[in-house]
């Protein structure tokens, strides 16, 4: 009988078991939240470019991350500056002191009236890397092959050359020589290079154009504004490709300066600054929300009470003996 009754116990524990764990409701997965591959290019404009500064501050004021980068003439410079791990703020610092001769002299020559080779001196100090597989974002360099008229892009190998090869405006700088090419700035092939960020892998791509006519009203000063302004004007006629491969396109307000308003530094870069604020209700659209995670349910006490009880029968009398 004790056995009997045992048995019935246990049984019924193991059904109570059973039942609660089959009873409780499991969670689906909860897949992240995807967050686009996002890159800037930065376009040229010689003492304007500062502005890019600016917008890279924002971003990271606002934790937008920046995958890749893509940078003309000094949209390169600061590209790669920013890219070899200096902060906006530092480069807001370095911004303050940089004069023109700081990366070109003069210099007697069929080709350019400047040199830019000071440049390599001013990059070597100032960028924490010297290559570009050591640069903390991806980053491309655009130039242009004076010969062939061809787009050269470098994303590997040394750095310095080809930031001087992408800044080197026609006229003003000699042109410079990599690996059997000669290159000039990268306007001429990607005023702006967006296109070469969508190779890269950027899911988005935000675009820095610094449109300013070279030429005040009252006419050019001297034949720099001459060579400026007819880039300045070519430049707008052929904005179609990248605007084509870019999501957003900043236009800093930074027409009142001249090329070479370094001293004015901190205008522009808050001139980067109204730019980019202006655009980042569009910028944050494109973050994900965080998706809520449910919480997970407690699994039930087993409660005897629900588990049907075996009814109860009265134990068999012993038959009585026969005499």
């Amino acid at each position: 009988m004790k056995n009997r009754l045992n048995r019935i116990v246990r049984s019924v524990r193991a059904l109570g078991r059973e039942l609660a764990r089959k009873t409780v409701p499991v969670a689906p997965p909860v897949e992240p939240p995807k967050v686009p591959k996002v890159g800037i290019a930065l376009g040229g404009g010689f003492a304007r470019g500062l502005a890019h500064i600016g917008i890279l501050k924002v971003l990271e004021e606002e934790n937008i991350p920046v995958d890749f980068i893509a940078g003309t003439s000094v949209g390169s410079v600061i590209g790669a500056a920013y890219a070899s791990g200096i902060s906006a703020k530092e480069l807001e610092e370095v911004a303050a002191l940089v004069r023109f001769k700081d990366f070109s002299r003069w210099t007697f020559s069929r080709f350019g009236l400047f040199s830019n080779d000071k440049m390599s001196v001013f990059l070597r100090k100032v960028l924490r890397c010297k290559t570009f597989e050591e640069l903390k974002i991806p980053m491309a360099i655009a130039a242009t092959d004076i010969i062939t008229g061809d787009a050269v892009v470098f994303t590997k190998g040394d750095l310095v050359d080809p930031v001087r090869a992408s800044c080197a405006y026609p006229g003003m700088f000699q042109p410079v020589r990599i690996g059997g090419q000669l290159l000039v700035d990268g306007l001429l092939a990607h005023s702006v290079p967006a296109a070469p960020l969508r190779e890269m892998g950027a899911e988005r791509v935000i675009s820095v154009h610094l449109a300013a006519h070279w030429v005040k009203p009252g006419g050019p000063r001297h034949v720099f504004d001459v060579i400026g302004q007819c880039f300045s004007i070519a430049q707008e006629r052929m904005c179609g490709p990248w605007k084509a491969a870019s999501d957003i396109v900043l236009q800093p307000e930074i027409g009142e300066f001249a090329y070479d308003d370094f001293v004015r530094a901190p205008d522009l870069i808050r001139c980067g600054e109204v730019a980019a604020r202006a655009a980042m209700p569009e910028i944050r659209a494109w973050m994900p929300m965080p998706v809520a995670v449910p919480a997970p349910v407690p699994k039930p006490a087993f409660d005897a009470t629900m588990v049907p009880q075996p009814e109860w029968q009265p134990a068999p009398q012993p038959s009585p003996l026969k005499t």
